[in-house]
């Protein structure tokens, strides 16, 4: 029997994903375990692998294309199955089935997100809560009913819920874009290149009567700048998914979790001039950021009560010390876990850094690598800055923003002096840790970062 593959839900919150690319073609046999396809979500390109085994029928989704969790992505067949099996399988009643051969949906009568069917037979509907599309073909004639229908043609028209929910947004009038997914079908990147209608709000759905200019080729769309939606210029920039997941996460955090702040003023001449040091001698040159992870492994390891976050079932108490480290990328911002650093060594912790911070940039993190840890550290002192506070990164209970290292005039026993300072400002879940005990852990992280050479031992 034809089983269906559906989009995994490979990142916590996510509603959708898009395959980034098929690692198996049609016609293949795969095996459990075998890797199907690269899912794209909001901050990662993850592996999927098949949790069935058969062979590859059909995919539903091109390249580039996302669709809601849980809709068909692609269907596994058995020996001796049939086109019409995977029709079945989807949900599709055979031709013969149907009263009439215009109102009888073939593959390409699917949306190519997984949603509902463009033809109005109720029976249809029911069954095709759950189909996707099929191999792509040129679509069949609409019935004059179809509600998909341009006014004054017959065509159907063939359009994604998410290239449709976009046009809404954007006040586009499907009917006047030209689709260029399979079989003519408007997918995402069609709307994306549409030209808004000059005086359209946002979210305003235009008539019937739209611009010509909207109707124009992808290609000659694609050329033509946005139009501003103010007399001043300001132009509209749609936000990307993983934009919006960092707005949902931060305003939930800002909103939900009581923070407090706590500052320290490190002087690190002395770590400065150990890291100097370290990269005469070794093969994997480390930066201030890695002398900053160990010495966060230090403070826990001397406060490891403050090693815990909390949960409305009760407060989780972490073994080891796992830190997300905040690494900035073209798309936004991410935070992979290096796990176990207080027992790895200071080159181990550089190495690993690199590593998590090449691969989110080039969107290849595994979804595993953004899970997890108690802790975050955000570093703006490369950029120059002196002090800021940040958001905490749920579930994390603690995160450390970490300012530049500059000259400054301090006081040693009694007289002025001057000295490298870092500052650094602990945000903190009130719900996990409390006062005293945030304190405390900020003052082992503090003789830590000014005794650098404990951070070896």
């Amino acid at each position: 029997m034809a089983t269906i593959i559906r989009m995994p839900s490979v990142l916590a919150g996510s509603e959708e994903a898009a395959i980034a690319s098929w690692l198996v073609t049609p016609g293949q046999t795969v095996a459990v375990g075998d890797p199907l396809a690269e899912i794209e979500t909001e901050k990662a390109v993850v592996e999927y692998n098949s949790e069935d085994a058969g062979v590859v029928g059909r995919v539903l989704l091109e390249p580039g294309e996302a669709g809601e969790i849980g809709a068909p992505i692609a269907v596994l067949i058995s020996e001796g199955e049939t086109d019409a099996d995977i029709d079945a399988a989807l949900g599709q009643a055979p031709a013969a089935a149907v009263t009439g051969p215009d109102s009888a949906p073939d593959a390409t009568e699917r949306d190519p997100d997984g949603g509902t069917p463009v033809v109005e037979a109720e029976s249809l509907e029911a069954a095709a809560e759950e189909a996707a599309p099929a191999a792509p073909s040129m679509p069949a004639a609409a019935s004059p009913a179809s509600e998909e229908a341009p006014q004054g043609d017959s065509a159907r028209l063939f359009v994604s819920p998410i290239a449709r929910k976009l046009a809404k947004e954007r006040g586009l009038d499907p009917a006047a874009i030209t689709g260029t997914g399979p079989g003519g079908r408007i997918v995402r990147r069609d709307v994306e290149d549409a030209v808004v209608p000059a005086g359209v709000a946002s979210g305003a759905v235009p008539s019937a009567a739209a611009p010509a200019a909207a109707s124009a080729p992808a290609a000659e769309r694609a050329s033509v700048a946005p139009e501003t939606t103010s007399p001043d210029g300001v132009e509209l920039v749609p936000h990307t998914a993983m934009r919006k997941a960092i707005a949902r996460r931060l305003t939930e955090s800002k909103s939900t979790v009581p923070h407090f702040y706590l500052t320290a003023e490190c002087r690190v001449d002395e770590l400065l001039a150990l890291r100097a040091r370290v990269n005469e001698t070794s093969s994997v040159r480390v930066s201030v950021n890695d002398f900053v992870l160990k010495a966060v492994a230090a403070a826990f390891q001397a406060v490891p009560e403050a090693n815990v976050t909390w949960s409305d079932e009760g407060m989780r108490v972490h073994p080891s010390v796992d830190i997300a480290v905040a690494v900035a990328t073209d798309g936004g911002l991410v935070t992979p876990v290096v796990r176990g650093v207080d027992a790895r060594s200071l080159s181990s912790v550089s190495t690993a850094v690199a590593d998590l911070a090449g691969r989110a940039k080039a969107k290849k993190l595994k979804q595993s690598e953004l899970e997890g840890g108690s802790f975050s550290v955000s570093n703006l002192g490369m950029y120059g800055t002196l002090e800021f506070a940040a958001i905490l990164n749920p579930p994390h209970s603690g995160i450390l923003a970490v300012g530049a290292a500059t000259p400054q005039p301090v006081v040693v026993d009694g007289e002025l002096a001057v000295a490298t300072v870092m500052r650094c400002t602990l945000s903190v879940d009130h719900r996990a840790v409390d006062g005293a005990l945030a304190a405390r852990w900020l003052a082992a992280f503090q003789q830590a970062v000014e005794n650098p050479l404990s951070i070896l031992v």
